[in-house]
């Protein structure tokens, strides 16, 4: 299949699941996340999930951050197909704006090189772990601007690949991915 199939097939296998399968599992990758070695940073960033797309629901993840008093970050999409980063506070609006996203109207901007730990929205991945998005190249050109140790974190519905993907010249890898029952490391 190429990545247009496969965007199609992954979108089709999300559609299937019942809002209350989507809620549980995603606690489970957030209960898997807490086991992980990724607690000792400080500014980490986070999708707010799609609804319609029926994305991984980061709420749960989200309240595990505070509980952990970090630093959250989200991003805001801004004309030129790129992503700002707004620090995420009791006070920060969200609206639903283009694509179906929610985003943060108000709030700090934060730059890519502040963060520790990005958790990355995903169709589907490999076990090399290079990601398959919407295509649109949001994340590419936002991953591509952090400091070199930051760590990259696919959080996925759907298990992995066995396939390979054909990554592009412009696309960044995982340095892990976790579903609802696995995790699953990478090595660049």
């Amino acid at each position: 299949m190429n990545k247009q199939e496969l965007r199609a097939s992954a979108l089709e296998q999300r559609k299937a699941l019942t809002l209350n399968q989507v809620q549980e599992q995603s606690l489970k990758i957030t209960n898997l996340l807490l086991g992980l070695d990724i607690w000792s940073h400080k500014i980490y960033h986070t999708f707010l999930s799609i609804e319609h797309q029926k994305e991984v629901q980061t709420e749960p993840l989200i309240t595990l951050l505070h509980g952990k008093d970090k630093t959250i970050v989200v991003p805001r999409m801004k004309e030129e197909g790129q992503l700002e980063h707004v620090l995420l506070e009791e006070n920060t609006s969200i609206a639903i704006k283009r694509f179906g996203v929610p985003e943060p109207l108000n709030g700090s901007l934060i730059s890519e090189d502040q963060l520790d730990v990005v958790f990355v929205p995903l169709l589907c991945f490999d076990r090399s772990g290079n990601r398959l998005g919407y295509g649109k190249g949001f994340y590419d050109r936002f991953l591509s601007k952090t400091k070199p140790n930051t760590l990259f974190i696919g959080l996925s519905l759907l298990d992995v690949l066995e396939n390979a993907l054909e990554p592009s010249a412009h696309d960044i890898p995982l340095h892990m991915a976790v579903t609802p029952e696995t995790v699953y490391r990478f090595t660049s």
